[in-house]
């Protein structure tokens, strides 16, 4: 199936309605069809993996076709250098978290690219960064401590970002590292309880959700159980 076909279904899949709701939640609706993830993600699968067709999906520069990129696209042949043309052409959180979380964070650059990215000023370059340490925790499983205590710095100095797109991302990375096992927990809630002492509405923030989500009984069980 070439990219072109795989546009021609998902233009003919479009609603116009959905669109409109996802704006509502931050959805950039420039070039956006309105289709959901379910439904992208089905594609996916029918398609399968194919790096070429993933490049044609993202030139369209439509919004679900770069998500479907990232669903199809093999990240053994994900270059450097496409992910710095893709960093720099996200326009809206959704596109970075899906394109982060579902392809970049298995390529062999993620680890470098979420720190360097981290330290950029674009919104949702700093976003990627942030996005990639959450999803680098959640995914990479044989990965040590030290890979994650390495993005704390990062995250300390993200903290104070008043950036709603960015302080998020800050307090999910955050988050998600501190729940791989009680070490990096115990490690998470400390550089949460220094971040809290920040003169900041958006360091505040992130430190209280983070100690709330990462102290809880639910958090603490689980992590109790797999130690």
């Amino acid at each position: 199936m070439s990219a072109e076909a795989v546009i021609a279904e998902m233009k003919s899949k479009a609603d116009p309605k959905a669109v409109a709701g996802m704006a509502r939640f931050g959805i950039s609706s420039k070039n956006t069809l309105g289709l959901s993830i379910p439904t992208i993600r089905e594609m996916a699968k029918k398609i399968g993996t194919n790096h070429q067709v993933a490049q044609g999906l993202w030139q369209s520069g439509i919004h679900e076709a770069r998500i479907l990129a990232a669903f199809v696209d093999d990240p053994s042949l994900v270059t450097e250098a496409q992910m710095e043309k893709w960093v720099s052409e996200f326009d809206s959180w959704d596109v970075c978290d899906q394109v982060c979380s579902g392809l970049l964070d298995r390529t062999p650059f993620a680890r470098a690219k979420a720190l360097e990215w981290s330290k950029r000023e674009e919104e949702f370059v700093k976003r990627a960064g942030y996005v990639l340490m959450a999803a680098l925790a959640v995914h990479d499983k044989k990965a040590p401590d030290s890979e994650f205590l390495r993005f704390f710095g990062q995250i300390e100095k993200g903290s104070t970002d008043r950036r709603n797109f960015v302080k998020k991302a800050v307090n999910w990375a955050l988050r998600q590292i501190g729940k791989r096992n009680l070490k990096l927990n115990r490690a998470a809630l400390e550089l949460a309880q220094k971040i809290s002492k920040k003169d900041s509405p958006s360091a505040r923030w992130i430190a209280a959700d983070a100690i709330r989500e990462l102290k809880s009984e639910a958090v603490q069980k689980k992590l109790r159980r797999s130690s």
